[in-house]
């Protein structure tokens, strides 16, 4: 099936007019071409969008009440003005053109096309969703999100339910690869705040207690564990999550400049005061680096948060302590 087939296909099926034997090939054709699927999910969040505005039918009390009110209006309408007998004299080329079917059919057309344009522009400027996740095994379709995580108490084990087409549950070991991948999915793609909390607490004590959480993502391509904590501690809403990823990143303070500028930039900037004063205990194995000084220094004096100076100060004495 060529780009051309496929996107003609692609209208049909999102308005159920699509032959059945030509659905299996529409599918495969999607599967492999990057261009016909940003199309097909263009369509899908143009429909989502246009379905979230029902439409609202007027009442027929309404109805008959506008009409009263319209023809007691134009019985009191004083003489025509000059943009009165404008508007008549367009309406009167109107009944012209109903009169002129080929003149009719001209303008069909050329409302058609224009309608056409309107909607491909549409379509082309309309949000893009997050481009899906696919497992080492392909045939089994992309991952859209990640709705549940349930740890066996005392254990390693976890379950994760994530959604393809339709709901789905895999079960194993932290350790296992496609464990940990689900779970920095579910940083990204959760279906709720409790899942995206626990997707970023389970990684956080992955790496306390260090078990192969590297910053350089896995062999399939994946976001490392390291990086997904990063994300979260700089960018997640909610407080508790970015405590929990400041202690899954605490074993990497020192040996990882990336980890360190990311603890600095909670401590500068964090609404949070719990959150940087963690930042502030975080930075004690590196108080004698010459950034991390600058930062308590420029903290201790300027911060408006008088627990915060105080933590800042102590901190910088036991950096005078170590030199």
């Amino acid at each position: 099936m060529t780009c051309e087939n496929a996107q003609q296909n692609i209208i049909l099926a999102q308005y159920g007019e699509l032959p059945d034997e030509l659905q299996f090939p529409l599918e495969q054709h999607i599967a492999g071409c990057e261009d016909c699927r940003r199309e097909w999910k263009a369509l899908l969040a143009l429909n989502e969008e246009l379905a979230l505005t029902p439409m609202q039918e007027p009442s027929p009390n309404l109805l008959a009440a506008s009409r009263m009110r319209l023809d007691e209006a134009l019985d009191a309408m004083p003489a025509r003005s000059l943009s009165q007998s404008f508007f008549g004299s367009a309406f009167r080329w109107l009944g012209y053109v109903q009169g002129a079917p080929a003149l009719t059919t001209l303008l069909l057309g050329a409302g058609f096309l224009g309608g056409n344009f309107i909607a491909r522009y549409q379509v082309a400027h309309a949000p893009k969703l997050p481009t899906p996740v696919i497992l080492s095994n392909s045939t089994n379709g992309a991952i859209a999100s990640v709705s549940g995580i349930v740890q066996t108490p005392n254990s390693d084990l976890v379950q994760v339910n994530y959604n393809r087409l339709v709901p789905e549950t895999v079960q194993g070991s932290l350790d296992d690869p496609q464990i940990r991948q689900l779970l920095m999915l579910g940083t990204k793609l959760a279906t709720s705040n409790d899942v995206h909390a626990n997707s970023v607490a389970l990684l956080a004590s992955e790496c306390a207690a260090g078990h192969r959480c590297d910053a350089d993502g896995t062999s399939e391509g994946a976001t490392g564990i390291r990086t997904a904590l990063l994300a979260s501690l700089r960018n997640d809403k909610s407080p508790e999550v970015r405590l929990k990823a400041l202690a899954g990143l605490q074993p990497y303070v020192a040996q990882d400049e990336h980890v360190r500028d990311a603890v600095l930039g909670a401590l500068m900037h964090d609404k949070s005061a719990d959150v940087r004063t963690q930042a502030v205990s975080m930075l004690e194995p590196v108080q004698g680096d010459s950034s991390v000084r600058q930062v308590l220094r420029t903290v201790s004096s300027q911060d408006a948060n008088p627990a915060i100076r105080t933590a800042s100060f102590q901190a910088l004495q036991g950096a005078a302590d170590i030199q």
